[in-house]
């Protein structure tokens, strides 16, 4: 009799439950969408192309929501990395400056500060 193995994540919190034919719940309803949307479309290119066209151009249509359901890289699906994407291209700006405020700096500029309001605090004594 030969011994047989399983292997067990040591991450259970990686594990994601299967719900039918081995596929997540997500993956089942993109591949629904991607079906509602893509079989109606090669029966209305078909009427319009060849078959072959048809077949390409749903093919097509299709791809995008099956990346939607099957990609995912460290925990985060394609949404979220072009969420992420679209954030750092569009919406923060190109240029950010470093910036630092440390203690130092700080101190300095109270210094200057002081300065300042004993140099007017001088000048309006001396006008009197």
């Amino acid at each position: 009799m030969a011994a047989s193995y399983i292997s067990v994540p040591r991450d259970l919190t990686k594990v994601k439950s299967k719900v039918f034919l081995n596929l997540t719940k997500r993956q089942i309803i993109c591949f629904i969408v991607a079906a509602l949307i893509g079989v109606p479309s090669f029966f209305l290119i078909k009427s319009m192309a060849p078959v072959n066209v048809a077949v390409m151009s749903m093919m097509v249509i299709m791809m995008p929501i099956f990346f939607f359901a099957m990609y995912e890289k460290n925990g985060r699906p394609l949404e979220v990395y072009l969420g992420h994407f679209i954030e750092a291209v569009f919406v923060r700006p190109r240029k950010r400056p470093y910036k630092t405020d440390n203690y130092y700096s700080a101190l300095e500029r109270s210094v200057r500060a002081e300065r300042e309001v004993k140099k007017i605090v001088r000048s309006s004594m001396e006008k009197k």
